[in-house]
């Protein structure tokens, strides 16, 4: 800010100059004594400069809008947010998320990074800029998630240090190496230190860690939890000064679990996030308002939704700027109907306004993603190299738990035909994932049960958190056309059947993302889902796609696969599926 701007805001909030935006007639939303009041809200340059006066004549603002009583309040961020899950560009889901009065996100972007590395990081920065949404970033900790499979790119503190001063960049991404972490790893230490040089956030990430072991984990710098699943969870991290985030996203819905343990004596430590959330999801159930419309459902004090959604988060990640409706911030704003019903109206962001009545009013710069495009180096790509050898029919399964992504071990009698695997009645499929970033040739192969797929292959390029590409199927063909033609569309999902293309939607971004819009996004992969399950009949239990793209994540047990074989992450090491 300049000294004209600032002279400029002062004499606009005391009434010698007019200001650029009134918006009156508001019950305005004070996050900080979490009460309201009824006033006028006065913005110039995109920031509020006051409340007015109701004794003195302020100069005619340039623009009045008037709420009629509705309530004003600051813009919703979410403090945990991989945009990549939801299929669509940064400028595609700032036009799905912000009609819901989502003005801020703080993104991890570790899912692109894990294809592209410092490219992908770059592109994510340059694609959110000129777009309404207010976009930050954690630097991924975790490329690649674990050493057992083969990611896009190697991340470590050198690359962090080189961008951990960007404006953008809030921090440090979540620390899914809990265990690294707790065992003080050398490489882990050396990323840490990085941002605490910087005086930057560290974002965790640590289910079920409990006692000397969290004291541990958050002892190395830990300010926030987003996997948070229960009562006695968020009280353990709260009593460490860690800030619990309650997710609601597309698969993980901790809400409700979580609320009973938020009080009046603990709440600013708690923010909303989503986490992972398709478009889908954003179009029918929205964003963060659809975390504060749960609470709400609960009987949950409005107010403190509202400032877990705004100010808590704001204060979290050392957002100075925003987070509540004050003289000097800037004007992140939502009118939205009664403290009940929570239906966004309008939206500004600094002080434009952005959306009304759930339409996006605004045309945002669509980056091209020249360097993160293409990334299909696959090697040595033939039908036979998805056939399964086996010497012994006893056999460990990997086992889908109905709506979970985490699995068990079962083990099984199978057929064998000429010395390899062959499909019979049982519900079991082969489950391959090939290696995408390096043409190593890799193919990992396993047995899946439980996902009740017949006469046909589906597959992905979304595969957490290395992202090479997944298929699964009962027969050779199939796995190789569907891998085959995810090559060729540069990644995204497909489903196969008698050697043809029943069904795919191409991720043109990295083999994650489209810039088709959301409604689009919807539209195919409803269809692909009714494809998979009248066509393969996948198990109604079961998320064709998004059961599938964490099968091949070695951090959530009990069995995985990844492009170097089968994984048991109890034991944290490659098993046969031989049993003997």
């Amino acid at each position: 800010m300049t000294k004209e701007e600032l002279k400029h805001l002062i004499d606009v909030a005391a009434g010698r100059e007019a200001a650029d935006l009134c918006i009156k007639n508001c019950n305005i939303i004070d996050v900080y004594n979490r009460e309201i009041f009824f006033g006028n809200v006065y913005i110039t340059n995109g920031l509020i400069a006051g409340f007015g006066s109701n004794s003195n004549s302020f100069p005619e603002p340039k623009e009045i809008f008037d709420a009629k009583n509705k309530y004003l309040a600051p813009g919703l961020i979410d403090s945990h947010v991989h945009i990549e899950s939801s299929h669509v560009s940064p400028a595609e889901f700032s036009r799905l998320i912000v009609p819901h009065g989502t003005t801020t996100v703080i993104a991890d972007p570790h899912e692109i990074c894990n294809v592209c590395g410092i490219d992908g990081l770059d592109y994510m920065i340059n694609a959110s800029k000129n777009i309404a949404l207010q976009v930050f970033f954690q630097f991924p900790s975790c490329v690649p998630a674990t050493p057992f499979e083969n990611a896009g790119a190697i991340l470590l503190a050198p690359q962090i240090k080189s961008r951990i001063n960007h404006p953008q960049i809030l921090g440090l991404g979540e620390l899914m190496n809990y265990t690294g972490t707790c065992n003080a790893d050398n490489d882990i230490l050396d990323k840490i230190i990085v941002a605490l040089d910087a005086n930057k956030i560290i974002d965790g990430h640590s289910p079920n860690l409990d006692g000397y072991l969290l004291d541990a984990y958050v002892a190395s710098g830990i300010k926030t939890d987003h996997e948070c699943s229960t009562v006695r969870e968020l009280h353990e991290r709260v009593k460490r000064g860690v800030y619990v985030l309650l997710r609601q996203g597309t698969a993980c819905h901790d809400v409700l679990n979580l609320l009973p343990g938020v009080n009046a004596s603990n709440y600013r430590y708690c923010l909303f996030c989503t986490d992972d959330k398709m478009a889908a999801s954003l179009l029918s159930e929205g964003h963060i308002d659809n975390n504060i419309k749960l609470a709400l459902s609960t009987g949950f004090d409005p107010l403190m939704a509202i400032c877990m959604a705004t100010i808590n988060a704001a204060t979290c990640f050392n957002l100075r700027d925003r987070g509540a409706i004050s003289p000097g911030l800037r004007a992140d704003l939502i009118l939205f109907d009664s403290l009940k019903n929570f239906n966004i109206e309008q939206v500004w962001i600094g002080g434009k306004h952005v959306a009304s009545s759930r339409t996006y009013i605004v045309e945002d710069e669509h980056v091209k993603p020249e360097k993160v495009t293409g990334k299909m180096n696959i090697k040595n790509l033939t039908p036979d190299r998805f056939t399964l050898p086996l010497k012994s029919n006893k056999v460990r399964t990997i086992k889908l738990i109905p709506h979970s992504v985490v699995t068990k071990e079962e083990n099984a009698n199978v057929s064998i035909i000429d010395g390899h695997w062959a499909r019979d009645g049982q519900d079991i499929v082969k489950i391959a994932v090939v290696e995408r970033h390096h043409g190593t040739g890799n193919i990992g192969l396993a047995l899946l049960s439980g996902f009740g797929l017949k006469d046909g292959a589906i597959a992905t390029s979304v595969a957490h958190d290395s992202h090479n590409i997944i298929v699964a199927g009962d027969n050779d063909f199939d796995m190789y056309i569907a891998v085959k033609h995810l090559k060729e569309i540069g990644g995204g999902a497909v489903i196969t059947k008698n050697g043809k293309v029943l069904g795919s939607l191409e991720h043109e971004i990295a083999g994650l993302m489209t810039d088709k819009s959301g409604e689009k996004v919807a539209e195919k992969l409803t269809e692909l889902d009714k494809i998979a399950r009248e066509k393969l009949h996948i198990n109604e239990d079961v998320d064709p796609f998004m059961t599938l793209c964490f099968m091949a994540l070695p951090v959530i047990p009990a069995l995985k696969v990844t492009d170097l074989g089968l994984f048991d992450v109890t034991k944290f090491s490659f098993v046969s599926t031989e049993l003997s």
